[in-house]
């Protein structure tokens, strides 16, 4: 059921759903994002398709201390999964984009999402070394798109790029502020519980990029480990009229590698040792 058809009270209760799973940056990033779909709603006076209450909620099983139990809220530049079970969450996989990226006009005008996730990343970028870039960079040209979008659950990619062990102190600290930028999306304890894992295959973790690394360049990276998958990408115009990627449509995921988006992994093994009657 979307905002939009919610009551007030039904609303309320469904954003103090998203507040008390997501970090206030986790909040709002979200709330930012659906403010740019009512940009859209600006721009193309199209009052069908863009709407800043035009998000769905579904809620998966019954909402339990102790059983699994998960909710979701999907729109247009946004779908996070949560799933819970006991005091473990996974909030994979999140899909989270905006076309506008800056808004200069209309309601919302001032909003600007993707700052921190689009800077560390090039920060990072620009400090590797001749040997490392050798690694890293894997095209001159951004891609078209992430490679774990929609209908890629559990995609199987090759580790590329240059692994944290063959950086240096100094990029190793931006390598981990930029996987914390994805990670601290989700409530403090949770997030801390995930980088802790994160830390425990740093020496199986990789940073790969494509595109240009100058002040104003279009560019795609990505940080893939056994444990989380993160994919940041600049996007060709489709409701804007820029027919190259440009720095104004920005597309970003964040997925758990090895079967765990959804929680799916977590599931089967609570199905395995709760129920391994049926």
């Amino acid at each position: 059921v979307s905002l939009k058809e919610m009551t007030v009270v039904q609303r309320e209760a469904a954003m103090a759903l998203v507040r008390a799973s997501l970090s206030p940056n986790g909040l709002g990033l979200t709330q930012a994002i659906m403010k740019t779909d009512q940009t859209l709603r600006e721009i193309n006076n199209d009052i069908v398709r863009y709407d800043s209450d035009l998000y769905f909620f579904t809620i998966m099983g019954h909402p339990s201390s102790t059983e699994p139990w998960g909710w979701q809220i999907d729109g247009h530049h946004l779908n996070v999964n949560c799933f819970l079970l006991g005091g473990q969450m996974v909030m994979t996989p999140m899909f989270m984009g905006s076309e506008p990226v800056a808004v200069d006009i209309g309601k919302y005008a001032g909003t600007r999402v993707f700052q921190a996730e689009e800077s560390t990343g090039l920060n990072l970028a620009r400090t590797l070394s001749v040997e490392q870039r050798r690694k890293a960079i894997l095209s001159e040209d951004v891609p078209s798109g992430v490679f774990t979008a929609a209908f890629r659950d559990n995609f199987e990619l090759r580790y590329e790029g240059v692994r944290f062990d063959d950086l240096t102190s100094q990029q190793q600290a931006l390598m981990f502020e930029l996987i914390g930028t994805y990670v601290n999306r989700m409530r403090s304890d949770q997030a801390q519980l995930k980088l802790d894992e994160i830390k425990q295959h740093l020496n199986k973790t990789y940073f790969a990029w494509m595109g240009g690394t100058e002040e104003e360049s279009v560019f795609y990276y990505r940080v893939h480990s056994p444990v989380i998958l993160i994919e940041f990408d600049h996007q060709n115009g489709i409701f804007l009229d820029n027919d190259a990627a440009s720095r104004n449509h920005i597309h970003t995921v964040v997925r758990t590698p090895n079967g765990n988006d959804y929680g799916k992994d977590l599931l089967r093994q609570h199905r395995e040792s709760n129920h391994s009657h049926g």
